[in-house]
């Protein structure tokens, strides 16, 4: 018997579904950022810019310090740092519209002048084994940071500070209610979220946390650029 339809093609396939995200709340990504300072977790300044800057893992990983100017609080998003076939590749980011030139916010340069800290304290201690580069995260030779090792290194924090554990690309998504929280100005925090319309960025502000929130991240930022790298 022949059939003259194909009966694959009547069966109705359900589209997959689009995995739900679940970022963190600015309270927990508070719990992570002061669990990361308390413990001098030396990459506690790349973890700052991924939650309030909202930078990608390769852009953290690829910034030089030629880019960086804490006198001016301004930061330059040109660089990334990839591992493709097998061989770390620092080059510049994908499109024009990723490389942009942003403001720093005031947790932003205190964790960035403690970074600088600690890595002229490992640069000493390595004496000739240190590898020059411009690099502001490293090991604690000099050598540029394996993208895979950052990972791990997030979740193992994640995990020490007891937050939930979440894709490090997610954290990108808590950003603009850090920035709220932060008191940030919504026009600086237009230009860090490229925004094009400050009425979008008005919808973050509209939903902030708690005002004891606000106090700690504060303190987070005055008070760390005070602290002594061990």
């Amino acid at each position: 018997m022949e059939i003259s339809k194909n009966v694959a093609a009547l069966v109705k396939v359900r589209s997959a579904r689009k995995t739900k995200r679940h970022p963190w709340s600015v309270e927990e990504a508070r719990q992570f950022l002061e669990a990361a300072s308390a413990a001098h977790d030396p990459l506690y300044a790349a973890y700052v810019l991924i939650l309030v800057l909202g930078f990608r893992r390769g852009e953290v990983l690829g910034l030089t310090w030629e880019n960086v100017n804490l006198d001016a609080g301004e930061i330059t998003v040109q660089m990334q740092l990839q591992r493709i076939n097998r061989r770390l590749v620092h080059d510049e980011t994908k499109t024009e519209a990723s490389s942009a030139t942003l403001p720093l916010p005031e947790i932003c340069v205190a964790a960035l002048r403690l970074r600088r800290k600690e890595q002229e304290l490992s640069r000493r201690a390595a004496g000739e084994l240190w590898t020059s580069n411009d690099f502001v995260f490293t090991t604690r030779y000099g050598t540029p940071f394996e993208p895979r090792n950052f990972n791990r290194r997030f979740m193992d924090r994640s995990a020490r500070a007891g937050v939930r554990r979440i894709r490090l690309h997610d954290t990108r998504h808590t950003c603009g209610s850090l920035l709220a929280a932060l008191d940030v100005h919504p026009r600086v925090a237009m230009q860090i979220l490229r925004h094009s319309k400050i009425a979008v960025t008005m919808e973050v502000y509209t939903h902030v946390p708690s005002e004891a929130t606000r106090r700690a991240l504060r303190k987070l930022g005055k008070h760390l650029g005070k602290q002594d790298p061990k």
